[in-house]
């Protein structure tokens, strides 16, 4: 809203509550109530937690309260998971207890035509200067908090990649997806109707929140286009923000504006603004994963010369080919690096660029070439590319790269593939839990660098150094 007069304070208290009241708690593991309070004492929330129902039952061993009038001492956040006809009474009883933020999980407002009730919750927030996301929302996740007030999943991996979504059924599989991939979120905030919060709001917040190293966004219609991209320009400056964006075709655009009463807008007006404002558009949730993965592990990219390290000439071809096609900047080494690299292949190695180690690499062959690539100033990113062979094991090739990047000190961007089966996806968990990205297939890791390389450009191109590398070193990256 335009005339929003509210201040950021709200957002800090929804995030790191020192007290909830959840309306709506319910003793019966069927409810939505019950999984609310499951949840946030399952995550550890160390905070006050009071359940509230009508019948004051208690809840897993908790104290409830039939109003939280009733709540003895200050409450900072309400949950509220009632009938959306009760919703308007709860948060003027929420304002009227000086409780500056809420969480609506109920539906049934503007989503199925009900505009006029939903405007009610948007009176009474501006009346007592209240925050409210929602209404029609799963809920949120904030790792640095250790709350999880949300009816998805009762554990989630923690990391540094904030998941903003619009999609209340899409917010809860993903937090199982990054489970299962061990991909670490510090948030997964689901958006619902948007009556009063908008993704400008909470990307505003994330892009001053240490505790977050990348805004990977699920959009399927602005309700206020142009404020949002002004808060992706602002953010784009500090870190990467990754947007999802749907209803891209037709069909997509009349499900989006069914499914939450979105205006999508015309899709190449969106992709040609995200471009302007530097965020990076992904076309699936793999894709935009696989970059927000990379953008939160490793440092930007320090020039424009991308290192391809292999040991299968098939392999380095391919990446090759998907760095020009994705503007990953590809150049032969110099004559005195050939000669480095030659030292440590066999004659029939290549060391031009890809250097192909050959078949026959070992983890010393490996861990040495990682090593001299991160201490010449001439490479500023490494593609290490590992092809599962009869005479290697993939756990300890990885292993010896992750050694090798540690003991040189990684400041330039490293990313890896390991190509075979299971004992290359063991190999690939390992990387990951070291900080060192790893993908199956070569095209997903020269597509995550790529990505980091456009937002490289976007910040530099707009005046600003890296965020982990001098300015001096940063200004190699072409903008």
């Amino acid at each position: 809203m335009s005339d929003r007069v509210f201040s950021m304070s709200g957002l800090e208290v929804m995030f790191s509550p020192r007290s909830i009241a959840v309306v709506g708690a319910s003793k019966n593991p069927k409810k939505i109530g019950y999984e609310l309070v499951s949840n946030i004492l399952t995550g550890g929330y160390e905070g006050k937690l009071y359940p509230v129902n009508p019948e004051g039952a208690d809840v897993m061993g908790l104290k409830s309260y039939t109003s939280v009038r009733q709540i003895p001492g200050e409450v900072d956040l309400a949950v509220i998971a009632v009938p959306a006809a009760y919703v308007p009474d709860v948060l003027m009883e929420c304002g009227e207890k000086g409780i500056k933020a809420a969480l609506i999980i109920s539906s049934g407002f503007r989503e199925v035509g009900n505009l006029d009730l939903e405007e009610r919750l948007v009176q009474t927030a501006r009346k007592y200067g209240m925050r409210i996301l929602g209404p029609n929302i799963f809920g949120l996740y904030y790792a640095p908090s250790k709350m999880n007030a949300t009816f998805g999943l009762s554990r989630v991996f923690p990391g540094r990649i904030a998941f903003v979504t619009q999609s209340g059924a899409l917010g809860i599989a993903m937090m199982g997806w990054t489970n299962l991939y061990r991909i670490g979120v510090s948030a997964v905030v689901s958006m619902g109707n948007k009556a009063d919060i908008e993704e400008a709001d909470v990307l505003d917040f994330f892009s001053e929140d240490r505790n977050t190293g990348a805004v990977l966004m699920y959009i399927e219609g602005a309700k206020d286009g142009r404020r949002l991209l002004d808060s992706m320009r602002r953010s784009s400056l500090k870190k990467p923000v990754i947007v999802l964006k749907s209803g891209r075709t037709g069909a997509g655009a009349s499900a989006a504006s069914s499914h939450t009463g979105s205006l999508a807008g015309s899709d190449a007006v969106y992709d040609a603004a995200f471009r302007q404002c530097g965020a990076l558009r992904a076309s699936d949730l793999a894709q935009a994963f696989d970059w927000a993965k990379l953008m939160t592990l490793q440092p930007p990219p320090l020039n424009d010369n991308c290192l391809i390290i292999t040991n299968g000439g098939g392999v380095g071809v391919m990446a090759a080919d998907a760095c020009e096609e994705s503007g990953v900047p590809i150049r032969q080494l110099p004559e005195d690096l050939q000669l480095e690299f030659k030292r440590l292949m066999p004659v029939f190695g290549n060391s031009k660029n890809p250097v192909d180690l050959t078949g026959q690499a070992y983890e010393e062959s490996y861990a040495k070439s990682v090593e001299l690539a991160l201490k010449d100033p001439r490479i500023g990113s490494v593609i290490v590319l590992y092809c599962q062979t009869a005479i290697t094991d993939p756990v300890s090739i990885a292993k010896a790269i992750a050694d090798g990047c540690e003991a040189h000190g990684c400041e330039k961007t490293v990313v890896t593939s390991f190509i075979g089966g299971t004992q290359c996806n063991e190999a690939m968990q390992k990387l990951d839990e070291r900080g060192m990205p790893s993908y199956p297939i070569p095209e997903r890791a020269v597509s995550a660098l790529a990505a980091y390389y456009r937002w490289q450009r976007y910040r530099l191109k707009k005046g600003q150094p890296s965020p982990t590398t001098s300015s001096q070193a940063a200004s190699q990256v072409s903008p």
